[in-house]
């Protein structure tokens, strides 16, 4: 009798459908509780739907690097201007290269498009500036420019190659060192007189009594180590004369600064590439070529801050009001060339290598296009789609309710639940990972319903096939849910990898409606499984559906069943012969 025992309670082992249901509908509340703390109802949309302005930039080679438009180059490029536009405040840029030689640049609206335009468009401000003092990233009471205070980046030059650096000086973890990179013997590591306006003044006193009260007060209050902290850092640096002091953030904001005027502009910098440097095993380097000028100018500024103690004997290497190198200096450099060195990965050296060869820009570029997408354009492909959506929807609910009848109502809530949890979730990740609804990702919302339906039919069918060969609802409910699950799971892990080669392999809007397929791709498996599932087996108990009501979907006659009775009196006789 242990076998028949078994078998009637496999119908029955169906854990607890309520608590599950109830689940869900405590992750929906939690959910929607969600939107109203946060403040937001809506989902976050792109530029499509919301406007904006989208230029197209077509890049062209410097003169004398006729050979400079390469796939390195425009990545570079991209991710200088992507910077840019969010130091704009650019909630929801886009920056991606197209084809071999242009750059799309997606703003939203909100944003300034003519100071846009001139920040993609122009070479950003490459300059070399004193180090006159630095502290930790985050905010001071007041500012610490004493000599003998230094920040992490411990970097250090030395001359060329008749000379040796000083023992004790060594590159901290996060600094690097300039080394010798010339030709000829540096000289001695005596301060050059030189009235150059471009040449930094020496401090008079370690107090730091050449830094106007003003700037002080900046760098007390400056807090490098928030994305604020530094647009507004950069925003003052934008707005400052080449002559006088500014503060500056570190570019990854663990380090702050006061800089002195610009000793040494971007421009002067002739060439500089990264090299890997077997001979002396200091691994990736960068090396930099000045023009004749430059070469002069360096020659200065590295003999002025060779005398200094640190942090005064640093300069900040500047791109766009951040700083991306400071180096210390140990004597005179001349030549017209130097190498930066000190823990450098190939990638880090070559992008420190194209800033500072291509004055921050590898490449000058010129806007091909200019396109102003207004809301209403949007709005009306929005409406346009949600139409299609609509109607896609009332022929999906038609088809459900002429061929599954009651099942069908069953359908509709589990299409219910997935749309609010689709569109709380849409929402709350707007402020959360900063995605944004754009007409791609609405299609691909669209097209999950079709998905998700597809889902139920084929747990229907399942047991309507059992019911077919003369089983119960209960039992069948539960014998065609293993089959079932097995169907959906491989069809949805299709549509979800479809999702993600996708978004991988693309850029832009198509991203949009990649994120969207996979997401609901997921939410289609977890309502299946938590909602719609549960919820046939809390239905089947109810009389309606179990005694298969002609209205139902489930009625035996209709589906051509055979009569189950007949076929299971034969059991018992069968084991009591046995």
């Amino acid at each position: 009798m242990a076998a028949p025992k078994k078998g009637r309670r496999a119908p029955t082992s169906q854990g607890h459908p309520g608590r599950t249901l109830i689940l869900v509908l405590i992750a929906m509340a939690a959910l929607v509780g969600g939107m109203f703390y946060s403040g937001t109802m809506t989902p976050r949309l792109g530029i499509d739907l919301a406007g904006g302005t989208s230029f197209t930039l077509a890049a062209q080679n410097q003169p004398g690097k006729p050979n400079a438009i390469n796939e390195t180059n425009m990545n570079t490029a991209a991710g200088i201007m992507e910077r840019r536009v969010n130091g704009l405040g650019v909630s929801e840029s886009e920056v991606q290269t197209q084809g071999s030689n242009h750059i799309i640049v997606n703003i939203p609206k909100g944003t300034d498009a003519k100071q846009a335009r001139q920040q993609v468009g122009t070479t950003a401000q490459l300059a070399f500036r004193p180090v006159l003092t630095t502290a930790a990233g985050a905010k001071t009471p007041e500012p610490k420019p004493s000599p003998s205070a230094s920040g992490k980046g411990g970097e250090k030059a030395t001359g060329g190659k008749g000379s040796s650096p000083t023992p004790s000086a060594s590159a901290s973890t996060q600094g690097r060192a300039v080394t010798d990179a010339l030709k000829k013997p540096a000289a001695s590591p005596s301060a050059s007189a030189s009235d150059k306006p471009s040449v930094p003044p020496t401090p008079p006193a370690p107090g730091g009594a050449d830094v106007p009260p003003a700037v002080q007060k900046q760098f007390a209050a400056l807090d490098c180590s928030t994305k604020a902290g530094r647009a507004q850092a950069g925003e003052q640096a934008a707005g400052t004369k080449p002559t006088d002091p500014v503060v500056a953030c570190k570019d990854d904001g663990s380090q702050k600064y006061v800089l002195g005027p610009v000793g040494v502009e971007g421009t002067d910098v002739k060439d500089a590439k990264a090299v890997f440097d077997s001979q002396q095993g200091q691994g990736w380097i960068v090396q930099m070529d000045f023009t004749s000028d430059g070469g002069k100018k360096f020659a200065d500024v590295t003999g002025k801050l060779a005398a200094k103690a640190q942090p005064q004997n640093q300069f900040a290497i500047v791109l766009d009001g951040a700083v991306v190198s400071d180096p210390r200096v140990s004597e005179r450099l001349n030549g017209g060339n130097a190498t930066i060195s000190g823990g450098f990965t190939q990638q880090s050296a070559e992008d420190l290598g194209n800033m500072l060869s291509y004055g921050a820009l590898p490449l000058s570029f010129k806007i091909d296009d200019e396109t102003t997408v207004t809301a209403a354009l949007g709005g009306e492909q929005l409406h346009a789609g949600l139409i299609a959506g609509a109607i896609g929807l009332a022929l999906v609910i038609i088809y459900l309710v002429a061929y599954y009848r009651g099942l069908a109502l069953v359908a509709l809530a589990s299409l219910g639940v997935s749309a609010v949890l689709t569109y709380t979730i849409m929402t709350l990740l707007g402020p959360g990972i900063g995605f944004a609804l754009n007409l791609p990702a609405v299609c691909g919302a669209i097209v999950a319903i079709g998905i998700t339906a597809d889902s139920f039919i084929v747990y229907f069918e399942r047991i309507r096939d059992e019911i077919r060969e003369g089983r119960t609802l209960r039992p069948a409910v539960e014998r065609g849910w293993p089959r079932a699950r097995r169907t959906i799971l491989v069809s949805d892990f299709v549509s979800f990898l479809a999702a993600a080669v996708l978004f991988i392999v693309t850029v832009g809007k198509v991203q949009g409606f990649a994120f969207t397929l996979g997401l609901t791709t997921l939410l289609d498996v977890v309502v299946v499984f938590l909602f719609t599932k549960p919820l046939m087996t809390l239905l089947a108990r109810r009389k309606f559906f179990s005694e298969g009501h002609p209205w139902s979907g489930l009625d035996p006659k209709r589906l051509g069943a055979k009569p189950p009775l007949r076929r299971r009196r034969t059991a018992p006789n069968q084991t009591k012969e046995a």
